[in-house]
């Protein structure tokens, strides 16, 4: 089956998201058969850039062509970077190379966690298709795999059916994966025991989990970037890249700390690959706006790609009489009642990502969101009718 550039662009981009949540699933669990389905979904996403490149290739016929067909080149190249960076997170997995508990745990409270979900007998969530359940509209989080006793499910389609007894694996906010578990009748997940860590060690965790939840939003503000052709944009997104930098050098410093105590060094190895394919992902989110930083003139199909991707990017602005002026992100669950995760906000000239759930919305604060298409209208109503650009413009 031929596919368009068009095509291959969606494709690529879901793939390298998925991996990038898959791998960090293989992280907090220690679960090797995820981490081999990253390595295996890495084989695929080598095949998509490849063919995106001869497409290109084949589609040039002109100095302007080529100068237009080397931006979606650029942009595809920085795609299989974050996929590559995601194998190499699951690889620390499949190698053993040591992980400590401590990380998996505080990964389970960073911006975007990973949750593993039960389906308890007598769900209401099974014996229906995804796409009736709309989970991702409702809870606002994404199901990025489901296993069946020893059979598993990755990325399920809008076809698949739950049954009871499936065990789901899904993405988002905290309080989305709360309102999955009550739909799916099963119990909170148990917090590991307290514990007294040692304190290089605590920052070393502490470092790499930000360093996730940084380069998870570069990736997002990179994408943003592109489709709203923001400079803006893009300067947040060098600047995440200079922070990125400099706490994977810490990390380092901070890992060789807690090795000279009375900690078994061998297994610190993990916490330094990790953040190292962590970096190389904001690395891959600065090449990526390098394109809106000189100006150059994108092709209109990057755009409309990212339009038609699992996730689309939407900017809105808020108005006086919006329902979540005044209101803090948390106090109205903005991402369990939309399924859209707000990516940053921009006042006056400052530009905040990632907000907390504290952060309270102003008039005229611009907000840049991404998450289900039908989200994006659920998100309008909430900060007002006037939707500046979504992806799909």
């Amino acid at each position: 089956m031929k596919h368009s550039i068009k095509d291959l662009l969606v494709q690529a981009k879901d793939v390298s998201e998925l991996m990038v949540d898959l791998a960090w699933a293989s992280v907090i669990y220690d679960d090797r058969d995820i981490a081999r389905e990253v390595i295996e979904i890495e084989d695929r996403m080598n095949q998509l850039v490849y063919e995106l490149r001869r497409l290109c290739l084949i589609a040039s016929r002109s100095p302007e062509d080529a100068d237009y067909f080397a931006g979606i080149v650029q942009v595809a190249s920085s795609m299989e970077k974050v996929g590559d960076a995601a194998e190499d997170i699951a690889r620390v997995v499949l190698k053993r190379l040591g992980v400590p508990w401590e990380l998996r745990r505080d990964l389970r409270h960073a911006d975007e966690v990973v949750g593993r979900v039960p389906l308890v007998e007598g769900t209401s969530l099974a014996g229906r298709s995804l796409e009736d359940l709309a989970i991702p509209r409702e809870t606002g989080v994404w199901l990025i795999a489901v296993r069946r006793e020893v059979e598993w499910m990755f990325a399920p389609g809008p076809d698949f059916v739950l049954h009871e007894g499936d065990i789901v694996y899904a993405q988002g906010a905290e309080s989305g994966l709360a309102e999955l578990r009550y739909l799916a009748g099963a119990l909170e997940e148990p917090e590991p025991p307290d514990w007294e860590p040692e304190d290089s060690l605590s920052v070393a965790v502490d470092l790499l989990v930000e360093m996730k939840n940084v380069t998870e939003a570069a990736v997002g503000l990179a994408y943003s970037s592109l489709i709203l052709r923001d400079k803006g944009l893009a300067a947040e997104v060098s600047a995440i890249e200079d922070r990125t930098d400099q706490m994977y050098e810490d990390l380092e410093s901070w890992v060789l700390a807690a090795g000279r105590t009375e900690l078994d060094p061998s297994e610190l190895r993990g916490l330094i690959h990790i953040g190292e394919a962590t970096e190389r992902i904001a690395d891959a989110a600065q090449a990526m706006v390098w394109l809106i930083e000189r100006d150059e003139e994108l092709h209109p199909v990057l755009a409309e790609a990212f339009a038609e991707a699992e996730e689309v990017v939407a900017a809105f602005t808020v108005t006086e009489d919006a329902p979540l002026a005044n209101q803090s992100l948390g106090d109205v669950r903005v991402g369990t009642e939309t399924g859209m995760h707000v990516l940053a906000i921009q006042r006056g000239s400052r530009w905040r990502y990632r907000p907390r759930k504290g952060f309270v919305l102003q008039a005229g604060d611009r907000v840049l969101a991404i998450g289900p298409e039908d989200g994006v209208e659920l998100l309008a109503a909430m900060v007002g009718p006037a939707v500046l650009q979504s992806a799909e413009t």
